[in-house]
């Protein structure tokens, strides 16, 4: 039964990325009205969160597909249904290792908004853009990504 709950979860990943995006992108609004002393408003319809409003270099980040952490999850949860479909005695120990790497993962792709919006309001919006996405933000998430795909790993295989 939860090898069938983890697959409907990951094919619910692939035919409802646009709702986990809009969930994300939410989180993302939440954790820069936080921590932000401009403001931010988030347009769920386009998964699209605005930033720095009321400052020099208001922004607004789309969180597109390649962008969500939906499809760092995904491999995830199909590797955890099939270690679970072999062995079915580890199956606690595989479902809390996927919660863990899960969990890594979604707070990995949060710290990559923050990183690109601390550098587009440190740099500027076309540099602090450039070194936020394409650089630093490619290496937070290659680097969070195997972070978390290493506990996942350990945890899920350790006695």
């Amino acid at each position: 039964m939860t090898v069938v709950v983890l697959l409907a979860v990951a094919a619910g990943l692939v035919f409802a990325h646009r709702l986990y995006r809009t969930v994300e992108i939410f989180l993302s609004g939440a954790v820069l009205s936080v921590i932000s002393s401009y403001g931010v408003h988030v347009v769920p319809d386009r998964q699209t969160v605005y930033f720095g409003l009321g400052s020099d270099t208001p922004l607004g980040l789309r969180m597109t597909p390649e962008c969500t952490s939906a499809f760092l999850v995904l491999p995830l949860v199909v590797v955890g249904a099939v270690m679970i479909a072999l062995r079915p005695r580890i199956q606690s120990r595989v479902l809390f290792a996927l919660g863990v790497a899960a969990l890594a993962v979604v707070v990995v792709n949060q710290f990559r908004v923050l990183t690109l919006v601390g550098l587009v309001d440190w740099l500027g919006v076309d540099t602090g853009y450039y070194w936020g996405h394409t650089l630093l933000g490619s290496m937070v998430s290659v680097f969070g990504g195997a972070a978390a795909l290493v506990a996942f790993v350990w945890l899920a295989t350790r006695k």
